[in-house]
C-alpha cells in the first residue's frame, strides 16, 4: 500500500533529505543509518516510509549503528563491520560539512538561515553533527558554523525584540499572563523544556486553540514580549547546538551584549535616564521631582514585568545549560538593575530638603516591597551583591527621611515672617504645615518603622500608647503652635490676636480630626485644642466687648429723682460713647475674617447675647429720661434690632469703605 502522501511545508526537507541520502549511498546501510540520524533531527522523517525502500533483512540493526557511531575513530580495518560504520560515519560528516560550506560559499551572499524554517533546521542538524567530528575539515566546519550561527543568534534576539511604547511596558507587563510560546513543528536537535510543556499543557486543558503562536484569549488580555514568541524557540535551537558544542562563552556575551542593550532603552522608554551624582544635585526641583515619580512607577514594571519575563524567556532559551542561563540573565539584567538603584542611591545621599519628602518616602516604600522579588530574579554572587547593594540604598534612603523630617522641623522653627496677616487669617505656614503633616499619616507603615528608634524630646503625655509617627506629628504640630503663638503677638490689638489665634487653631483641629491624624494623636488631644478655641473666644469677647458694655451699666450715673439735668448728662455720655465704640468695633471687626462659618456665626450670636439684651434693658429703663429732649435721637441711634443686623456683618472679611 503506497505512503500517504507528505503534507504541505514537508516537502523541501523531505527532497534535502533525500539529496544528502543519494550522496552518501556508498554502503549498504547509509539508508537505514541516514533515516535514524534525519529522524532524530525531524520526527516527520520517520513516518514517511516511501522516502527509502525497505531496508534487506540483512541491514545492521540501529543499535549496532549507535555502536559504530561511538567508535568510529577506532576503527582498524580489521573487522568489515567497523571498517562500514566509520565510512558511514565520514559520510555523514563530510554531507554536514557539504551544508555548512555551501553557506559559507560566495552564492549564499547575505542569505540569513533563519529566513526559512527548513534551511535553519538543514543548518542545525549539519552543525550538531559537525560537533565533536575529527579531522581539518569538520574542525573548519565546526568553526563557521559557530560564528554564523552566533551572528544568527545576534540577528534574531535584535529582530524579535518589538518596539514597546511605555503605556506598553507600564501597564501590559505588569499583568502578565503566561504566553504560549510556539516552536517549530521539530527541533533540528533534541530539545525538550519543561516550561513549553507546561504552557501547551495549560492551553489543552483550557481548551484554547492555538492561532499564530498566541492564545486565542482576546488582545487586551495577553501582555507584549520582550522577545517575539516565534522568534524563542529558533533561539533555543542555537543555543541548544552551540552549548553542546562548547560555545558557551561566545553564545553569552553575545545574549548579554543584545539584550542589556534592549533593556537599557526599555528603561529610556519609562523614563528613567542614566544619572550621575553631580547631574542629580544640578538638576532643578520640578525636573527632578518628575525624574523620581518616574523611577517610582517605573520600579514595579522593571522588577515584576520587564526582569521578569526577561527571566522567563532567558530560561526557555538556554533550558540546556543552567550556568549559561544565570550568566546570561545577569549580564542582561545587572545594568539595568544597577541604573535604578544608582538614581536611588543619588537621592538618598543628596542633598535634603522638605519638597523631597513624600518622593523619598515613595522610592522606599517601593524598593523595600519589590526587594525580595528582586533579589529573587538572581543567584550566587549576583544575587549577593544585589542584596547588598539594595539594601544598603533603603537604609540610606530611610536615613534621608529622618534627616529631611528634621530639617522640616527646623524649618518651621526658624520661620522669620515679621508681617502680620491683616484680618487675623489662617497664616500660610500653618496651611504648609498641616498639608504636609497630613501627607506624613498616608506613609504610617513605614514611618513608625523608620522613626522606631528616632530621638524625641515628646513623652505623648496626651495619649501613652502613641505610635512613633504619632510623636513625629505631635512634634511638629507643637513647634507649629509655638510659632502661631509668638506670630499673633505681632498684632497690637489683643482682640485680633484672639482671632488669629482661633483661626488657626481651628485650622489644625480640623485637619486633625478630619484625617488619619485623629487616629496618631487621639480624641484627647482634639478635646484639649477645642478647650483652647474656647478660651481665645472668651479672650476676644472680654478684649472687645468689655468698653462697650462698660456703657450700659448703671455704675457710676447720677441717682437724682426724675429728670435732672445730671442724669440725662451722664446718659447722654453713655449712649454718646456706646454709639462711638460699637461704631469703632463695626469699623474694624467688619473686616476681619474669621475662615470657619461655624466659628464665625458662634462669634456672633455670642456678641449679640452679651451685647443686644444689655442694650435693650439700658435703653428701656432711660429712654424715657431723653425722649422729648432736643436731639435725644442723636443719642439712641439704634434700636436692638438695628444693632443685631450691623452685628451679622462682623468676621466677614470686608474691605474698609466698602
Amino acid at each position: 500500500m503506497a505512503a500517504a502522501p507528505p503534507p504541505d511545508g514537508q516537502e523541501k526537507v523531505i527532497a534535502a533529505a533525500q539529496h544528502i541520502v543519494k550522496s552518501l549511498a556508498s554502503s549498504k546501510n547509509a539508508a537505514d543509518d541516514m533515516i535514524r540520524i534525519l529522524s532524530g533531527f525531524d520526527n516527520r522523517l520517520s513516518l514517511m516510509s516511501d522516502l527509502f525502500p525497505p531496508p534487506p533483512p540483512s541491514a545492521a540493526p540501529v543499535d549496532s549503528i549507535l555502536e559504530a557511531d561511538e567508535g568510529t575513530s577506532q576503527g582498524d580495518g580489521d573487522d568489515p563491520d567497523e571498517d562500514d560504520a566509520v565510512a558511514r560515519a565520514e559520510a555523514r560528516w563530510d554531507a554536514a560539512a557539504d551544508v555548512i560550506e555551501r553557506w559559507e560559499s560566495p552564492a549564499a551572499g547575505d542569505a540569513l538561515v533563519f529566513d526559512s524554517r527548513e534551511d535553519a533546521e538543514e543548518y542545525l542538524a549539519a552543525a550538531a553533527c559537525v560537533a565533536g567530528a575529527p579531522g581539518p575539515r569538520a574542525d573548519a566546519a565546526l568553526q563557521a558554523a559557530m560564528a554564523r550561527l552566533e551572528d544568527e543568534f545576534r540577528h534574531l534576539l535584535v529582530r524579535g525584540a518589538p518596539p514597546l511604547a511605555a503605556e506598553d511596558l507600564q501597564a501590559s507587563l505588569l499583568r502578565r499572563l503566561s504566553l504560549t510560546v510556539p516552536s517549530f513543528n521539530s527541533s533540528a536537535v533534541d530539545l525538550d523544556c519543561p516550561s513549553f510543556a507546561q504552557h501547551h499543557a495549560s492551553a489543552a486543558e483550557g481548551g484554547d486553540e492555538q492561532q499564530g503562536g498566541r492564545s486565542s484569549a482576546s488582545d487586551d488580555e495577553i501582555s507584549p514580549y520582550l522577545i517575539a514568541p516565534d522568534t524563542v524557540s529558533a533561539l533555543r535551537d542555537i543555543a541548544d547546538v552551540m552549548l553542546r558544542a562548547g560555545y558557551a562563552p561566545e553564545l553569552c556575551q553575545v545574549y548579554g551584549e543584545v539584550r542589556r542593550d534592549t533593556l537599557m532603552e526599555c528603561l529610556a522608554v519609562l523614563g528613567v535616564d542614566k544619572m550621575s551624582l553631580e547631574e542629580v544635585q544640578r538638576v532643578e526641583w520640578g525636573v527632578l521631582d518628575g525624574k523620581m515619580k518616574k523611577w517610582i512607577q517605573a520600579l514595579k514594571v522593571v522588577v515584576r514585568g520587564l526582569l521578569a519575563e526577561e527571566r522567563r524567556i532567558c530560561s526557555q532559551i538556554l533550558a540546556a545549560d543552567p550556568n549559561a542561563e544565570e550568566e546570561c540573565f545577569t549580564e542582561a539584567a545587572k545594568g539595568c538593575v544597577l541604573q535604578m538603584l544608582n538614581f536611588g542611591d543619588a537621592i538618598a545621599i543628596g542633598k535634603r530638603s522638605t519638597e523631597k519628602l513624600f518622593r523619598i518616602l515613595g522610592m522606599y516604600e517601593a524598593l523595600a516591597e519589590v526587594l525580595p522579588e528582586l533579589e529573587g530574579l538572581f543567584s550566587g554572587e549576583a544575587k549577593d551583591f544585589i542584596k547588598e547593594e539594595a539594601e544598603g540604598i533603603l537604609a540610606r534612603l530611610g536615613d534621608a527621611v529622618r534627616g529631611t523630617i528634621e530639617e522640616f522641623a527646623n524649618a518651621i522653627q526658624g520661620e522669620t515672617s515679621r508681617r502680620p496677616l491683616p484680618g487675623g487669617e489662617i497664616h500660610p505656614l500653618t496651611r504648609y504645615v498641616m498639608n504636609y503633616v497630613r501627607l506624613l499619616a498616608d506613609y504610617n507603615a513605614s514611618l513608625n518603622k523608620l522613626l522606631e528608634c528616632w530621638d524625641t524630646e515628646l513623652t505623648g503625655v496626651d495619649n501613652p500608647n502613641m505610635t512613633p509617627l504619632g510623636h513625629c506629628v505631635l512634634m511638629l504640630i507643637t513647634h507649629l503652635q509655638c510659632k502661631i503663638d509668638e506670630k499673633s503677638r505681632l498684632y497690637e490689638d489683643e482682640a485680633l490676636q484672639n482671632i488669629f489665634l482661633m483661626n488657626n487653631l481651628l485650622y489644625i483641629v480640623q485637619k486633625v480630626k478630619d484625617s488619619e491624624l485623629k487616629t496618631l494623636l487621639g480624641d484627647n488631644w482634639i478635646r484639649k485644642r477645642r478647650g483652647q478655641i474656647r478660651q481665645y473666644s472668651t479672650g476676644y469677647l472680654r478684649s472687645s466687648w468689655t468698653r462697650v458694655l462698660a456703657c450700659l451699666r448703671d455704675d457710676g450715673l447720677p441717682h437724682t429723682m426724675g429728670s435732672s439735668s445730671q442724669l440725662k448728662a451722664a446718659l447722654k455720655d453713655r449712649f454718646k460713647n456706646f454709639n462711638l465704640a460699637f461704631e469703632e468695633l463695626y469699623r474694624t471687626q467688619t473686616s476681619w475674617r474669621v475662615v470657619d462659618p461655624q466659628l464665625r456665626e458662634e462669634l456672633k450670636i455670642s456678641i449679640s447675647e452679651k451685647v443686644l439684651p444689655a442694650y435693650r434693658s439700658f435703653v428701656g429703663r432711660f429712654r424715657g429720661q431723653l425722649e422729648g429732649g432736643r436731639g435725644s435721637a442723636r443719642y439712641i441711634k439704634y434700636n436692638p434690632d438695628d444693632l443685631e443686623n450691623q452685628v451679622s456683618d462682623f468676621f466677614e472679611g470686608r474691605k474698609p469703605n466698602a
